[in-house]
């Protein structure tokens, strides 16, 4: 059976529609409808009251206590340089977070990214290595002595085209080969995110999709919520 994490809202705003979650309630609630239609896992970006990214241990303990009283799922959320410029910053939150995901991902790409993927490890938290197509993250990566301690790797591929998002992901995933023998998590965004769905449910992989990827089902249409882009995928992959 296809694994299927479900991303909630990632960077996006309420600019982008009432679907994205925002609030820890909400992110809740469009967890737990994702879940039950078939996602095993939730990724999520915890928002300060202006709507945007952050590591602050309120507001990550805030989501994490609302989306788990919802979901029996394990949860992660973002370590994104977005979120905070200052790598030195961004291990010092880490460090004071009162409540732990299960996981959080780390862009390779990004500076501290080690330093940040040593902190998480160092409290217990698994690690998702964010390996971003047409950067030196993969190269990075595959030279690091922290690879073969991740929890598995995100293989995302930010080629958005429809019509060449599939051969980037190939070419991605040839360039990361055995990944320190590591689970690959391969996903697109945008126009790209369906046919790197289709790809990675091919090969065998373990797959994400949610409003933080693509706001729009296979067909074009916009998505009522995360639970539609979760069913479609689980329809794709029966």
């Amino acid at each position: 059976m296809v694994w299927i994490q479900v991303c909630l809202n990632g960077a996006r705003g309420t600019a982008d529609g009432a679907a994205i979650p925002m609030s820890p309630q909400d992110m809740a609630r469009s967890a737990a409808r994702a879940v039950a239609a078939g996602a095993g896992d939730v990724h999520v970006h915890p928002k300060t009251p202006c709507g945007q990214d952050t590591l602050s241990p309120r507001a990550v303990a805030a989501t994490l206590q609302a989306v788990r009283s919802l979901v029996g799922v394990p949860v992660g959320v973002t370590t994104g340089a977005w979120a905070e410029p200052d790598p030195d910053v961004r291990v010092e939150q880490i460090r004071s977070w009162t409540v732990l995901p299960d996981h959080a991902s780390v862009n390779w790409h990004e500076p501290g990214a080690e330093p940040v993927a040593a902190a998480l490890l160092e409290r217990g938290v698994g690690v998702e290595a964010g390996l971003w197509s047409g950067t030196d993250g993969p190269r990075r990566f595959l030279e690091s002595p922290l690879a073969p301690r991740v929890l598995r790797v995100l293989a995302e591929v930010t080629d958005t085209s429809a019509d060449t998002a599939r051969a980037s992901a190939a070419a991605l995933l040839d360039e990361i080969g055995t990944a320190h023998g590591r689970p690959v998590l391969l996903h697109g965004e945008e126009g790209g995110a369906w046919p790197v769905l289709r790809l990675a449910l091919e090969r065998g992989l373990a797959t994400r999709v949610g409003l933080e990827d693509t706001l729009r089902l296979p067909d074009g249409q916009l998505a009522a919520d995360n639970a539609a882009l979760v069913a479609q995928a689980r329809n794709l992959a029966s």
